[in-house]
């Protein structure tokens, strides 16, 4: 296959924001009298989502303090959670080590390029603005851009529109089984990175069609496929 259009997943595969969230998190458990947890353990959780990667830690707690039980309510956890994360999103963020030039590479060659992410769109901008990717991705669906979040095949179907090409001409570069499950879902190729986050589980676990090291890999990979045209 060739390559017209390639979309990325942000927290992962674009950025590292594991610091960031983790220091939201740790700033919730602070309102309720809790100790902080070290930024392993909280990277090991990241990869569906802040609030169920919040809900298991929640879990992980209560049962090593059973006297939580009851005491820790999602409902009252979560909107603080988001309080603080609102607060702590952009602060800490970094492109992976060559992300921009990856980027400038595909665009030399007229790759089109987007970010599909279920993060909600204001924290999303955010973070491409301050990392300096904004500018260079022409096309940004967050999670509260479409009545579905990825896997739902829609996503990457409605990306592909919106960027001009057939699901079969785009890849999608991810770093988690929510990405690969999205770019199968949608005829999409299912490509993966294997340093972000995916809940603790090695990325091969998910079956993507191809992994490569960074985005300097993904990037020479499109290169040569399209120059075989």
């Amino acid at each position: 296959m060739s390559v017209d259009a390639v979309t990325f997943d942000l927290d992962g595969t674009l950025v590292d924001t594991a610091a960031e969230i983790a220091e939201a998190v740790n700033r919730t458990l602070a309102d309720f009298g809790l100790a902080p947890r070290p930024l392993d353990e909280i990277t090991h959780l990241i990869g569906h989502g802040l609030h169920p990667l919040m809900t298991r830690l929640l879990q992980r707690l209560q049962a090593e303090q059973p006297a939580l039980v009851g005491r820790l309510l999602a409902a009252e956890v979560l909107p603080a959670l988001d309080r603080h994360y609102a607060a702590t999103v952009g602060t800490q963020a970094r492109p992976y080590p060559g992300v921009p030039e990856a980027l400038d590479v595909l665009l030399a060659d007229g790759v089109r390029l987007g970010c599909v992410t279920n993060k909600e769109g204001r924290h999303a901008r955010r973070v491409l603005e301050v990392c300096g990717l904004a500018g260079r991705l022409e096309l940004l669906i967050a999670g509260d851009t479409l009545p579905e979040k990825k896997p739902h095949a829609s996503v990457l179907q409605q990306a592909a529109q919106r960027l001009g090409v057939l699901p079969g001409r785009l890849a999608h570069v991810g770093d988690s089984r929510t990405d690969i499950e999205s770019a199968c879902n949608a005829g999409a190729a299912a490509w993966a990175v294997p340093y972000g986050y995916n809940g603790g589980e090695p990325i091969a676990a998910a079956a993507p069609q191809r992994i490569f090291a960074g985005l300097a890999e993904v990037a020479a990979h499109v290169i040569d496929l399209r120059s075989a045209r």
